[in-house]
C-alpha cells in the first residue's frame, strides 16, 4: 500500500512553484489563486513559508522567493543529479539503439558532458564526462542554445568566432540563427558531419520543473548509417528517454511533448 502524501507539503510547494520569475512579487491572494487554493488556506501556508524564510514579505504585502531556497539550491549539483537519476535510462537507450548516449548542460557558453553510456566497439566517440565542447557545432549544443533567451543567444552568437571544423560547420551568424530557429520549431537538433565528417548526432531537450530546458540528451553514430528511417527510430527513443529523465528530475513539472517546448528561458 502506497504511503499517502502529506497534502500540506504538496500545497506549500505548489505555492512556491506559482512564482514564474525569481524577482516576481505577488500578494497572498494572487499566490493562492495560482496555486488553486482557498485564500484562507493559502494565507496560512504563506505565513509558515515566511517564518522559515522560503518566501519574504515585502512592500504592500507582496511576497517574493526567499533566501532559504537559494541556500538549498546551492547544495544541488544539477549535473550530478542528472547523471545519478538517468543512468538506467541511458543504459537502456544505449543498449536498445546500440549507440553512444550523452547528457550535456550549457555552462559558460560551452557544453559540459555530465553523463555518457555506450559500447566503444560499436562506434567510438572520443568524449568523457566532465569534458567541454563548443556549442555551435554539436547536436547537444544547438539543442541547448535554441532554448536560451533571445538576448543571451544574441550575446553568444556575437561573442566569439564560429570556427569551421568541417565543411558542414555553420560559421555565419545569420545561418546559425536560422538553424536554431529550426531546432526550436521541430524540437530536436542534429549534427550531421558538423564537428567530424564521420559523425551524426541527434539531441532532444530534458525539461525541468517549469517546463524549460535544463539539459539535453543525444545519441551518436556513424553518419553513413543514419538513414531517414533510422533517424525516426532514434528520435522517438530520444524523446521517450528525455521525458523519463524529466519525470525523475522534476516529478510534478510540465511534461508536455518536448517537441513543443523548446522555448527560450
Amino acid at each position: 500500500m502506497a504511503t499517502p502524501k502529506n497534502q500540506s507539503v504538496v500545497k506549500a510547494f505548489t505555492i512556491l512553484r506559482s512564482f514564474r520569475r525569481p524577482d516576481e512579487r505577488l500578494t497572498s491572494a494572487e499566490l493562492s489563486r495560482r496555486a488553486k487554493l482557498p485564500e484562507a488556506s493559502g494565507y496560512r501556508l504563506i505565513q509558515t513559508l515566511t517564518e522559515i524564510g522560503a518566501v519574504v514579505r515585502g512592500r504592500q504585502g507582496r511576497y517574493r522567493l526567499g533566501m532559504l531556497l537559494v541556500s538549498l539550491s546551492s547544495n544541488v549539483a544539477i549535473g550530478d543529479l542528472l547523471r545519478d537519476v538517468s543512468q538506467q535510462i541511458l543504459r537502456d537507450l544505449a543498449s536498445r539503439l546500440a549507440l553512444t548516449v550523452h547528457v550535456g548542460m550549457l555552462e559558460d557558453d560551452m557544453v559540459t558532458y555530465v553523463a555518457k553510456v555506450g559500447d566503444p566497439t560499436i562506434f567510438a566517440v572520443h568524449t568523457r564526462v566532465g569534458a567541454k565542447l563548443e556549442a555551435y557545432c554539436s547536436g547537444l549544443g544547438k539543442g541547448l542554445l535554441a532554448a536560451l533567451p533571445p538576448d543571451a543567444l544574441e550575446s553568444y552568437i556575437l561573442g566569439g568566432n564560429l570556427i569551421p571544423l568541417t565543411s558542414h560547420t555553420i560559421t555565419d551568424p545569420t545561418e546559425l540563427r536560422a538553424e536554431l530557429k529550426r531546432v526550436r520549431d521541430r524540437g530536436y537538433a542534429i549534427d550531421d558531419q558538423v564537428s567530424s565528417l564521420d559523425l551524426f548526432c541527434m539531441a532532444v531537450p530534458i525539461l525541468g520543473t517549469d517546463g524549460r530546458t535544463v539539459a539535453a540528451i543525444s545519441v551518436s553514430d556513424d553518419a553513413t548509417r543514419m538513414t531517414d528511417l533510422r533517424q525516426e527510430e532514434v528520435r522517438a527513443a530520444l524523446f521517450g528517454a528525455a521525458q523519463a529523465i524529466s519525470a525523475l528530475v522534476s516529478p510534478n513539472g510540465d511534461k508536455s511533448v518536448p517537441a513543443a517546448r523548446l522555448e527560450p528561458r
